[in-house]
């Protein structure tokens, strides 16, 4: 074999010390797990662990996700066609994946009892909790947009973001007792709760937002050239070119991506960009809370009914600055419209998604815009 590059070499090893990380947290849990020792069991030095990863609990976090995102799933899925269907296979494939008294031991079962710690580390800061509660609230909008798209011809639309957040408490839950009460799950009413939820009605209504406080979009005329990237709800490549809208938010803004997709015309793409100023920590944290859902709404859901939402981690803030976006942070919101494979528009601060999403410029339009002059007012 060839001398490797810099950049090989240091992917080598970051997947070397994962692998000895995932032995030694499966061994001593996260708590009795140290980093010199995971170093050793990688052949490397404690350093070399450290400039790939800032701490034990940012491996933590990216052993899970590794695993979330490779659990293999089936390779003839069925899906339910109606709500309460689909919501019964979703809580059936989520109840595969626990640790139950009784159930085989194979790989799926080993990676939940590996993520036991995975809730006190959430809970142990504030930098971590007020993340992890966004990307519950992303969770809850993908899976709320998924039944939408599942409800009779003949039912007055309606927001269901509400009933996706009484599912998730609930399996969360189960998740939580699989592991604090061995024996006390019992699968059978878990799935059978879940299906019941898609009868109740939570008098759930989408708020229009307050307009005094959205920003106005900016009319724009400038290339569109995103890099490649991967969208983690349909795990394939993410159509980020086509006519839509692209969100570049912070970890502390995912919920505006729900203000972007009930804004934006119909069968427009809206792709939130999840970015970050952690991304070692925090991206993989992310990686783990949305594949832990995704993975089996694709299982659960006709592929006609996967929200129109994609979700892309831009790690290295390729994406955003190709959106215009040069620094970002967890409390970024930043929106841009696309169409004809141009930024016709954009918005920045918070209510950028909808007011990009709502926008109505045209490409012709603002090229005529910034034909003119460049007198100072071209952003007002």
């Amino acid at each position: 074999m060839g001398r490797l590059s810099r950049a090989e070499l240091q992917e080598h090893n970051r997947a070397r010390v994962l692998d000895a990380a995932r032995s030694e947290f499966t061994e001593r849990g996260f708590p009795g797990a140290k980093v010199d020792a995971i170093a050793e069991r990688a052949g490397l030095t404690r350093g070399a662990v450290y400039s790939n990863f800032p701490g034990k609990r940012a491996l933590y976090f990216a052993v899970l996700a590794d695993l979330a995102e490779r659990v293999p799933e089936p390779p003839h899925p069925e899906p339910g066609h109606t709500a309460r269907q689909a919501l019964g296979a979703l809580a059936r494939a989520w109840i595969a994946g626990l640790p139950l008294v009784g159930a085989d031991t194979g790989e799926r079962h080993g990676a939940a009892r590996l993520g036991r710690h995975l809730m006190s580390e959430v809970l142990s800061e504030e930098r971590i909790r007020r993340p992890f509660a966004q990307l519950m609230k992303l969770d809850a909008i993908l899976l709320g947009l998924a039944l939408e798209e599942l409800r009779p011809s003949n039912v007055p639309p309606g927001r269901l973001v509400r009933t996706a957040e009484a599912v998730l408490t609930t399996l969360h839950g189960a998740s939580q007792m699989a592991d604090a009460a061995p024996g006390f799950i019992e699968p059978f009413n878990v799935v059978s709760a879940c299906e019941r939820l898609a009868d109740l009605d939570l008098q759930d209504v989408w708020p229009p937002p307050h307009l005094p406080y959205i920003p106005q979009a900016r009319p724009a005329d400038e290339p569109w050239s995103p890099p490649p990237a991967v969208d983690a709800v349909r795990g394939e490549p993410a159509r980020a070119a086509g006519d839509g809208v692209v969100a570049i938010l912070g970890l502390h803004r995912l919920e505006a991506a729900e203000e972007a997709v009930r804004a934006a015309p119909p069968g427009a793409t809206v792709t939130a960009v999840l970015v970050t100023g952690q991304p070692a920590e925090l991206l993989p944290l992310a990686r783990l809370t949305v594949a832990g859902l995704c993975g089996c709404l694709r299982q659960a859901f006709p592929p006609s009914a996967w929200p129109r939402l994609q979700v892309v981690y831009d790690a290295s803030g390729a994406l955003a600055q190709a959106a215009g976006v040069a620094a970002v942070s967890d409390g970024t919101e930043a929106a841009v419209r696309i169409e004809g494979g141009r930024i016709v528009a954009r918005a920045d601060g918070r209510g950028a998604c909808h007011a990009a999403a709502a926008s109505t410029a045209t490409a012709g339009a603002t090229r005529a815009h910034h034909a003119r002059p460049d007198d100072g007012s071209r952003y007002s």
